[in-house]
């Protein structure tokens, strides 16, 4: 049975996506199906809360959603990482300038006067180092690490409180930041068929092919987004970028790690790095923070999405505003609103420094966006078996829908987050971008007059070997 059409147009197509964060505002199927139909095309769980039995019953009515909505879906898995951050303790620790504090791996504070730690800092931190707690509302810095308890100099008055994150942008995590748990989470993973699985606290490449290892062993087909998120990640950007799927740029943590004021250009940078190199980048934080209890954004949050939009984002992420706000529906509704209308309305165009890619990959996608650009075509059809014919059209961020063919039900849940990329899931067949534009036509998704434009394959269901364009005239 053939897939039904979309029910948006195609002239109302939004080409930057949206994900949004499942949480208690949004434990419902009619929540889930209601964020789908306002224009959510991932979903992210967030692994550092709930139980698997919640996560199974979530995955479920998302997968339910997906299908009565026609519209492929992608689900984040989340992975909770290094439990960074102050351990359990009854009231608030006050504390002065100049003070020194101890950390202890779960100290007992009442009986010792050691502030715990859910990690063990003595086998990370060094003297000299920084370690900026809750939210860096507590700066201070490593005086020493003595039988397996670190030494703190306050530099700031404040409170500490139970449970707060800790941030450490001089210490070197890589390689340790798959912990027992994510390994446990990631084998349920496995058997629920996520389509992302998103890594936190990523230093080096290293943290990414260790994930990729893990991911081979237990036979899982997701994808890898990196979050960057720490100082280290800053520094190794590019060939994180190299190594993983996808980025996703976490401003929230990242201002605990360099300058604030830093981070709107290391925003512009990483995007503009993952369009070079054709992985699809996720923007997440703070985007409409205030309508977490606001029925309303401020212009600021607006401009941030419109900001985001113009840069060339592949998706825009909602947590708290979604997962644990009063206004969840709202948000995504207002998202969408104003990247249609940025898109629509910009007289900005991505544009980044040149960069040469000679791979015949690349070279085909750009002839395939300037031949569609030049007929004034209203839509691209591209065959694609693992998604990277479509993430390559995608990275020239044209204007023209990308409509992608696609045999297989992951590849079009893993598209439904790249820029501009609607899927349609039909049998491998040497005519799928033919047959498939010719349906569209007879569902009035295309007209009587339209242009577009194909690329395809002589040898269908075969990764990597699109060496066929066409233009069609719909009559």
């Amino acid at each position: 049975m053939l897939q039904k059409p979309h029910k948006v147009p195609i002239a109302n197509y939004k080409r930057t996506k949206i994900i949004a964060t499942v949480g208690l505002s949004t434990n419902s199927y009619q929540t889930i199906y209601d964020f789908i139909d306002a224009g959510a095309n991932g979903l992210s769980l967030d692994f550092s809360k709930g139980n698997n039995e919640e996560r199974h019953q979530q995955i479920t009515w998302i997968r339910k959603a997906s299908k009565r909505l026609n519209k492929p879906v992608a689900i984040i898995q989340d992975l909770e990482g290094p439990k960074v951050r102050l351990g359990d303790f009854d009231g608030v620790i006050e504390v002065i300038s100049g003070q020194t504090v101890r950390l202890g791996l779960n100290a007992n504070y009442a009986g010792t006067n050691i502030i715990p730690t859910q990690l063990d800092l003595s086998k990370k931190v060094k003297r000299g180092e920084r370690i900026y707690i809750y939210d860096g509302k507590i700066c201070s810095t490593v005086i020493s690490v003595i039988d397996g308890i670190v030494h703190l100099k306050i530099e700031n008055d404040g409170f500490l409180i139970r449970g707060k994150n800790l941030s450490l942008p001089d210490t070197n995590f890589s390689g340790d930041i798959i912990t027992p748990k994510d390994r446990a989470d990631l084998v349920f993973g496995s058997t629920e068929d996520v389509d992302y699985v998103a890594l936190s606290f990523v230093h080096t490449a290293e943290d990414i092919r260790e994930l990729r290892k893990i991911l081979a062993s237990i036979n899982m087909k997701a994808q890898i987004i990196a979050k960057v998120e720490t100082k280290a990640a800053i520094e190794n950007m590019e060939e994180i970028i190299e190594e993983t799927d996808c980025l996703m740029v976490d401003r929230g943590q990242l201002t605990n790690e360099v300058l604030s004021e830093a981070v709107p250009t290391i925003e512009s940078q990483l995007i503009g790095l993952c369009i070079r190199y054709a992985k699809p980048v996720f923007v997440a934080s703070q985007m409409l923070f205030s309508m977490s209890t606001s029925a309303e954004p401020t212009i600021t949050e607006l401009s941030d999405i419109a900001n985001a939009v113009t840069a060339g984002a592949d998706c825009l992420m909602l947590s708290d505003e979604t997962a644990i706000g009063n206004h969840p529906l709202e948000a995504i509704k207002m998202m969408k609103k104003t990247i249609l209308y940025t898109e629509t309305n910009s007289c900005l165009e991505v544009e980044f420094p040149e960069f040469i890619d000679n791979s015949s990959q690349a070279i085909i996608a750009s002839s395939i966006v300037d031949l569609a650009d030049t007929l004034d075509a209203e839509a691209i059809v591209a065959e694609t078996k693992s998604g990277a014919t479509a993430r390559m059209l995608a990275s020239k961020r044209t204007k023209k829908p990308i409509i992608a063919v696609t045999s297989d039900p992951k590849v079009a849940q893993q598209l439904s987050l790249v820029y501009g990329v609607k899927s349609y899931v039909r049998p491998v067949d040497r005519l799928a971008a033919s047959k498939l534009t010719d349906w569209l036509a007879k569902e009035k998704i295309l007209n009587s007059g339209d242009i577009v434009v194909t690329a395809s394959c002589k040898q269908p269901g075969v990764v990597g070997t699109t060496d066929t364009i066409k233009v069609r005239f719909i009559e």
